[in-house]
């Protein structure tokens, strides 16, 4: 499905006189910042959208689909990321998950995104999952496995997707494991970190020259006695030992409850060593639910976390990190959640930039404890929803994107066009 240029022009012409009025209440209040700045800098943030996100998820369970229209293949799911960038300009790369989305021929996907101005983020590998026609089984583990022979099937397989994605154009790899043990005495952990580390190192050394490699931490799940990158540290380890164009990455669902990730990032930051980011949101444990539909303050807090340290290192907000979600709509409808997901973490990143950030620095060298709070808080409470949707007006999208999405009825056409019982590939 394709959104014309001029229904945004209508959508946005029925609601430009509220938004002005809005917009210019902001600017007075907000007099002692610069807002075109920061519209700027708005209008210049692209958050990737994984391809597996785009079809309902599902639970150990049961998975419930949302009524119809998912994609069924590659090139649908392109489509979407496609509808979701013509409805806010913030949706500009997709994420791949190889094997569920392998491209039959790169060259005519990669024209295929161009056309809906995409380009394509890291590539994802998967070993954790035994995939049709497999020789050996991940049962125990992939990088890190006791057999030598499991342990080469996964590093081709993450070699085989890093040749997947220099066709595509792509500039990361994203490594998740699912490796470790569910009881006492299943492994040896030093042996299982010294295996992991070894395979690591074949996988990085054929990366291209202007590549990252990502390696994601998880506190515990699917094994929930050990896992082998279980957290920051962890993955800090490995990201050290392997080299300069290895990275930490942090998904803020993979942590025990009440961690402090702004604080982890903030240090990562420091060390050169954060290297981007799956936004989601969790109530209880990596519940992939709707980015700030729980914790909306604590993404807050992440983000002022970010644009501080990112300044103080001269990066680009833009370009410097790697920026996805990676969330479960496991009851919603998958493009209207991501359309949720994207307005929170332009809020956040909107309100990270209005930190009144010298006053936040004379108050923390005074130990003014209450002020600091106060400084936070009063840029949290504060509703920058018209900065946001200033941003997408001055790139060509929606003032309010998940009104048009429902407007134009974009799932009823998807049904329409794809069918009532389609199923997304991958998850």
């Amino acid at each position: 499905m394709n959104i014309e240029k001029n229904q945004i022009e209508q959508h946005n012409d029925s609601l430009i006189s509220k938004h002005q009025q809005k917009l210019n209440n902001l600017k007075s209040e907000w007099s002692h910042i610069d807002i075109e700045a920061v519209i700027k800098k708005l209008v210049d943030f692209q958050i990737a959208i994984p391809s597996w996100a785009l079809g309902t998820g599902g639970t150990r369970f049961g998975r419930f689909a949302t009524g119809g229209g998912e994609p069924t293949n590659l090139e649908q799911k392109i489509e979407d990321v496609g509808l979701l960038h013509a409805l806010n300009n913030s949706s500009g790369a997709i994420s791949l998950h190889i094997p569920w989305d392998i491209p039959q021929n790169p060259d005519q996907i990669k024209s295929l995104a161009a056309s809906y101005g995409l380009k394509f983020d890291a590539v994802n590998s998967n070993t954790f999952q035994d995939q049709p026609g497999s020789p050996v089984s991940y049962k125990f583990g992939s990088l890190q496995h006791v057999d030598k022979a499991v342990r080469k099937q996964a590093i081709e397989h993450n070699i085989e997707v890093i040749k997947q994605g220099v066709a595509l154009g792509s500039e990361s790899l994203t490594v998740w494991l699912a490796d470790g043990s569910c009881f006492p005495g299943q492994l040896n952990f030093r042996q299982a970190f010294e295996n992991t580390l070894a395979s690591l190192q074949e996988i990085y050394s054929a990366l291209p020259a202007n590549w990252k490699m990502f390696v994601e931490y998880k506190a515990y799940e699917p094994n929930f006695y050990s896992t082998t990158v279980g957290d920051w540290g962890q993955s800090l380890l490995y990201a050290n030992k392997l080299g300069d164009k290895a990275y930490t990455l942090v998904d803020l669902g993979h942590h025990l409850p009440n961690a402090n990730i702004e604080q982890i990032v903030s240090l990562l930051l420091m060390e050169g060593k954060l290297g981007g980011f799956h936004f989601n949101d969790s109530k209880y444990g990596d519940d992939d639910l709707t980015t700030g539909s729980i914790k909306p303050y604590q993404l807050f807090l992440i983000f002022n976390e970010l644009v501080e340290g990112m300044d103080a290192k001269g990066m680009d907000h833009a370009t410097g990190l790697g920026w996805m979600i990676d969330a479960s709509h496991n009851v919603k409808d998958p493009l209207e959640d991501l359309l949720q997901s994207i307005e929170a973490i332009m809020i956040a990143y909107a309100q990270a930039l209005l930190v009144d950030r010298k006053a936040l620095v004379a108050a923390q060298e005074n130990n003014d404890v209450v002020l600091c709070q106060e400084i936070l808080q009063y840029t949290f409470r504060s509703d920058l929803r018209a900065i946001v949707a200033e941003a997408r007006l001055r790139a060509g999208a929606a003032l309010a994107p998940l009104n048009l999405y429902r407007d134009l009825a974009c799932r009823k056409t998807l049904i329409g066009q794809r069918g009532q019982n389609t199923v997304a590939t991958g998850l």
